[in-house]
């Protein structure tokens, strides 16, 4: 029973991950005032596709582990990837975005990422 649901919320993050970064790529700054931190109009656009980049690599990666590793290799993905969304958290909020942005969106996900991880390692 606890596997697929492990293997479930496992899958939606790194595919939230993917469309995430594709948003970046394709509609930059609508993607940098979700994220919690608009982008200025003329001058983000290489950082606004690096973090695109970084991204969609990232749900890459965490989709051919899934496939192709087990249980505990996924959960130490996930446990390192956690670290993006603690960083995101700091920087919305020492670059202005709200607290709301900062702990209802990445904050959150880092929990629910962890939570996967720890799923991950009891399978």
């Amino acid at each position: 029973m606890l596997t697929p649901i492990a293997y479930g919320l496992a899958i939606a993050l790194t595919l939230l991950v993917v469309v995430i970064g594709a948003r970046f790529l394709l509609a930059p700054q609508a993607a940098a005032a979700g994220y919690g931190v608009p982008a200025k109009q003329d001058g983000d656009a290489a950082y606004l596709t690096i973090k695109g980049l970084r991204d969609l690599t990232s749900g890459i990666i965490g989709l051919a582990l899934i496939a192709f590793a087990d249980a505990h290799a996924v959960g130490w993905f996930m446990l390192a990837v956690a670290l993006t969304p603690l960083g995101d958290t700091l920087i919305v909020l020492r670059h202005g975005g709200t607290k709301a942005a900062a702990f209802g969106i990445h904050f959150a996900t880092a929990v629910t990422v962890l939570i996967s991880a720890v799923l991950l390692f009891a399978v």
